[in-house]
């Protein structure tokens, strides 16, 4: 039975994710400022990093895991530079 629970709710917050993911892509192709669209990057690998957990739950596999990892890392970094790109003009001084 908890199984079953475990199953089902999991497969709801996927469902909600790729909800918010549509949601966010939406935001990034039609925001009407450049800084609305980093946010939105943001907040899509942010969902991206989530659905794939998810994922590793519901399969019990460690590769989902490392691979949510990896995203995390790379979109922190492409966050902090098109941060620096929008105030600056440059990314590398």
């Amino acid at each position: 039975m908890s199984a079953m629970i475990i199953q089902i709710s999991v497969a709801a917050a996927q469902l909600m994710i790729v909800a918010a993911m549509a949601i966010s892509s939406i935001r990034m192709f039609r925001g009407p400022r450049a800084q609305d669209r980093i946010i939105a990057l943001d907040t899509l690998y942010v969902n991206a990093m989530l659905l794939l957990l998810t994922f590793g739950i519901s399969t019990g596999r460690v590769v989902y895991f490392e691979a949510a990892l990896v995203i995390g890392m790379l979109g922190f970094v492409a966050t902090v530079a098109l941060a620096k790109f929008l105030m600056r003009g440059e990314v590398i001084e």
